[in-house]
């Protein structure tokens, strides 16, 4: 049975990736959540609260009881709300990869991701980012191809962890392309699969209510970034 809105909450914002995944995990499981916004401008006494130690989002709250990181929260979901298809493979091997490939997401995307950010007028440090970025998105198509079975999604007929995993930085992937003329992440002559992929994971249900609109995202980053650049 899904839980009702009062026995869980997320706190997070609705721009950031981490936070997206926890709360489509929370979809794809039917479990009803009430967002929190974060505004970090300070951080909330809440988030100090409830995840003193990283002070980071996403914290899912269930039953007054915090749980930080987003992959944990997507782990514990599946493992608490067990009705509807599993979000983590059950064979342990395919588990393994796809906790292999989640972490190789966090750590070497998204550091290419800030990368790109930070080289701001660097155009040499920034193309290095974006090669960087298109070769691990690269690995990702090899990987997919061998991974999904010739299915929609990296978890088979139904998003998995991975999926989630990846899929959670589209949005920031787009802002990339919007933010560099000529720059095109999901370029169907490298990576085919991925292109089709992120098509129908942007088009599930338990995604679509949920994802930033591309427009109002790369605003935000616009905003953002120019505050970055006059504070530094």
């Amino acid at each position: 049975m899904a839980a009702t809105t009062g026995e869980v909450k997320v706190l997070g914002t609705w721009w950031s990736p981490f936070a997206l995944r926890t709360m489509i995990a929370l979809n794809l499981k039917s479990v009803g959540y009430e967002l929190i916004e974060e505004t970090f401008v300070p951080k909330s006494e809440l988030l100090l609260k409830l995840n003193p130690v990283f002070k980071k989002i996403p914290v899912l709250i269930h039953n007054d009881k915090p749980i930080s990181e987003s992959l944990i929260t997507v782990q514990y979901i599946n493992d608490v709300w067990t009705s509807g298809p599993s979000i983590v493979p059950t064979d342990p091997y395919d588990r393994a990869i796809a906790s292999f490939w989640s972490c190789y997401i966090d750590d070497q995307l998204v550091s290419n991701l800030r990368a790109i950010s930070a080289a701001a007028g660097d155009l040499e440090a920034k193309k290095a980012a974006i090669d960087k970025l298109v070769e691990g998105l690269v690995l990702l198509e090899e990987a997919f191809k061998s991974i999904s079975n010739d299915k929609k999604f990296f978890g088979g007929d139904t998003i998995g962890n991975l999926d989630i995993a990846l899929g959670s930085f589209i949005g920031w992937f787009k802002v990339v392309e919007a933010f560099n003329d000529g720059v095109k992440l999901f370029d169907e002559t490298k990576v085919p699969g991925l292109v089709k992929w992120a098509e129908d994971f942007v088009d599930d249900s338990a995604v679509k209510d949920v994802f930033p609109v591309i427009d109002k995202l790369v605003e935000f980053a616009r905003v953002f970034l120019s505050k970055t650049t006059q504070s530094s």
